[in-house]
């Protein structure tokens, strides 16, 4: 079985999961509908979509903040739209891989991206000279889905105890101490930002995923890291993970110990994960329209908010379809100065 995929069903009568054999035929079915024209009928002055399933495709494996935002979103959204939604795990190549499937798909409304910080915003400009498409032609943004704040964290036997010995530990073994984020990702772009800030020497071991990432930490093969909020925060209330700061811009409730980057000097360190839906480029504008209208209407209702907050997600809309592409215009701007600073360079 290709472990770089994981497929889950939610239904728009129960949200219920579906895992295992039958799910994998079930889904195989589902998958193997041809492919529908890429225009939506009006009937009755009534939106004829979505026809058929819903695939949220992400770019990374279970486990981490991206995959935990579709996840949450899913079954109430599958329920909005009168459809089932299918979270389908595309991971590999920084996540460039699913970017590309979904520019590649139907213009129908029914594959949708799930993306990040770093697969929206800094992948066309690490990327630009080999990837075989243009996501910021080929894709179209929907709506900002959530903007989780990240922490620093470490295994829970590091011997450092706040940030302060960290540092200190760090800088008294430049060069012996590791962390793990993806290459050329929103956090490796930030712990290099985090060494020049702080003079401390890391090695980066490239990470094949959030879930083998905590793993990592958490047994002490990798030294310390920044990872979002929402896979982090269980394992630091759990005593299996320390955290010595946050990127977000006041403490988090669930972790009011932790204190902030600017509480510590360095403000400006570390950005959010935020995620986002987007679809091929082409799709009719009644569909964005009305995926953007009903995704906002889910991530409004007080219990989806809620569990949103309980694994630390906090949640983030934009107003409009044009609002959040011109947000991550100014993300893929923001990052090329950060990247050009840096004299950062994917080889």
């Amino acid at each position: 079985m290709d472990k770089t995929r994981s497929r889950f069903v939610y239904g728009p009568q129960d949200g219920a999961r579906i895992r295992g054999p039958v799910a994998a035929v079930a889904l195989a079915a589902l998958l193997g509908v041809p492919a529908q024209p890429a225009h939506a009928q009006q009937k009755g002055g009534k939106l004829d979509w979505p026809q058929r399933p819903v695939r949220l495709v992400v770019p990374f494996a279970p486990g981490g903040g991206t995959d935990i935002v579709a996840r949450l979103l899913a079954p109430s959204l599958g329920e909005s739209l009168g459809q089932s939604v299918i979270v389908d795990n595309r991971s590999g190549a920084a996540g460039n891989i699913a970017m590309e499937i979904v520019a590649r798909a139907q213009p129908d409304g029914h594959t949708v991206l799930v993306s990040n910080v770093s697969t929206a915003s800094i992948n066309p400009i690490l990327y630009a000279g080999t990837l075989k498409f243009d996501p910021l032609k080929e894709l179209a943004g929907v709506t900002l889905l959530a903007a989780i704040p990240n922490l620093l964290v470490s295994g829970a036997g590091f011997p450092p105890v706040n940030f302060k010995e960290l540092l200190a530990y760090a800088r008294a073994r430049p060069g012996q101490l590791n962390y793990s984020t993806p290459l050329g990702g929103y956090s490796h772009l930030d712990m290099l930002d985090l060494s020049s800030r702080t003079g401390i020497k890391m090695v980066n071991v490239p990470s094949k995923g959030a879930g083998s990432s905590a793993a990592s930490i958490i047994s002490g093969e990798i030294h310390f890291s920044l990872a979002n909020a929402a896979s982090t925060t269980p394992q630091v209330r759990a005593g299996r993970m320390k955290a010595f700061a946050t990127t977000a811009p006041k403490r988090l409730s669930d972790l009011p110990e932790v204190p902030t980057f600017a509480e510590l000097g360095l403000a400006g360190v570390g950005s959010d994960n935020w995620n986002g839906l987007f679809l091929p480029a082409r799709t009719p504008r009644a569909i964005v329209n009305r995926l953007h209208q009903a995704t906002v209407e889910v991530l409004q209702r007080p219990a989806i908010v809620e569990s949103y907050a309980k694994v630390a997600v906090p949640v983030a809309v934009s107003r409009s379809p044009e609002e959040f592409d011109a947000f991550v215009r100014s993300e893929v701007v923001r990052w090329t100065r950060i990247i050009k600073d840096n004299q950062i360079r994917l080889d």
